[in-house]
Formats: structure tokens, sequence, C-alpha cells
């Protein structure tokens, strides 16, 4: 019996464009919070946030360890504080891709399942994914992507086997190149992908996954007619 592929999708600035500058607004909330709440100079804090991102993956891991951070109390004043709604529109063309994908989908990311949410809503497709494995704030010390723990969590949750083929898009070349170190088929959605030399693929936009990997888009499926299915989100840290 062929066991059926997983893709997995990472959400921010990658299932929505990054041209509607949600980073930008994101990474100012940001460095806001370590000069208001932290107490960091403002001087230092696009260096700290820098190395923070880069050492964790994620600012709020390093805030966490360093700084004592209550990582809810930093979502909301982060994350759910930016104005999505204003950002972020239903993606026909996004929900139509994902609907005739013949393979199994799952959400795969860094930020609390809130603001997750949030971004599928607004896109118009939060039914199209089986489910969803995101970074549990709650947990105490919790791992992210690119840890590796992070992605065998995501294995875990999506009841994923040795030989079951996966898939991964993501925006961040780190997270990309840590896929790839476990053997996962990987998609860089770069800032520019014909300067990129990260992972099996390159794209500019999340539309374009079927011109690089046609062979997940069999015609047959394409016309087939799929119901809606509510996310199963998962819990595990």
């Amino acid at each position: 019996m062929t066991v059926k592929p997983i893709f997995f999708f990472d959400c921010d600035n990658c299932l929505y464009s990054k041209d509607l500058n949600v980073n930008e607004l994101m990474k100012q909330k940001i460095q806001d919070y370590f000069v208001n709440i932290v107490g960091v100079p403002k001087a230092e804090v696009v260096q700290i946030q820098r190395r923070y991102y880069e050492q964790y993956g994620l600012s709020l891991r390093g805030l966490t360890k360093h700084h004592s951070v209550d990582p809810i109390h930093f979502d909301e004043q982060v994350d759910q504080a930016l104005p999505l709604d204003e950002l972020i529109t239903k993606d026909n063309e996004l929900k139509h891709m994902l609907r005739t994908l013949n393979c199994r989908k799952w959400v795969f990311t860094n930020a609390y399942k809130v603001h997750a949410l949030r971004c599928l809503r607004l896109l118009g497709v939060e039914n199209e994914f089986e489910g969803m494995t995101y970074t549990n704030y709650t947990v105490e010390d919790f791992n992210c992507k690119p840890e590796p723990a992070s992605f065998l969590r995501a294995m875990k949750d999506a009841g994923v086997t040795d030989d079951t083929p996966i898939y991964f898009v993501d925006d961040s070349s780190l997270n990309i190149d840590a896929a790839q170190k476990l053997g996962w088929i990987t998609v860089h959605v770069a800032d520019d992908a014909s300067k990129s030399n990260h992972g099996d693929y390159q794209i500019d936009d999340i539309h374009d996954l079927p011109k690089v990997l046609p062979e997940l888009w069999d015609v047959i499926h394409q016309e087939m007619e799929q119901n809606d299915q509510s996310i199963a989100i998962t819990t595990a840290a």
C-alpha cells in the first residue's frame, strides 16, 4: 500500500505575501517590546533581536531565556496586536492550490495558535489543512523551528511514519536547512528565488509551488470536489 505524502506549510510570510509587510510591522512591535517592556536600550535592540532570532529561531525564545518574559503577554502585545484584518484578505488562488494538492496538508508554524488561526481564517484556508503544529507558549522551555525537536514534534503530531514522503515549504532559510538535514523535500519561499541556494527548490511566491512540484497536482485530483474539513489543532509542544 502506497503511503500518501504529507506537505508541511509554514504560515507567516509564506502562506501570505511578504509584500504585505506584516513582517516589518511585527519586527517593529518586537523592538518596541524590547524597549518598553524589557528595558533594552534602543541602540542595542536591533542587534540583540537579530542575535536571538538567529540563535533560537524566535526572538521570543531569547527573551524567555535571558529576560524571563511571559510568552503569553508577549503574544498579546505583539502578534495579537498586529492589524492583520487590514492587511490579509481571502486568497482563492491559494485555496484552490491547496484543495487540489494530492497530499496530506499540515500547518507547521513558530507562531502561537491564536495568531496562526487568525491568519488562516483571514486567508480563507482554515478548512484546507488536516491539522496544525504550533509553538506552544504555555509550555516551559518550548521548542521551535529550526530546532530538530520541533520537526520531530510536527512529525509525531501528524502521525508521520518512516516511509512517509515529507514536503516542507518555509520562508526561513534556517528552517529549510534544518528540514533538509532530516531528509525532507524542501521549498524555500525566498526574497529572490534566483539568488537562493537553500532547499531542493526555490520560489518567489507560495502560488508557484505547482511549478516546481507539478507531480503533486495531478489532473484527476484537480477535478475532484472536496468537502471542507475542520482543522485539527495539536497542543503538543
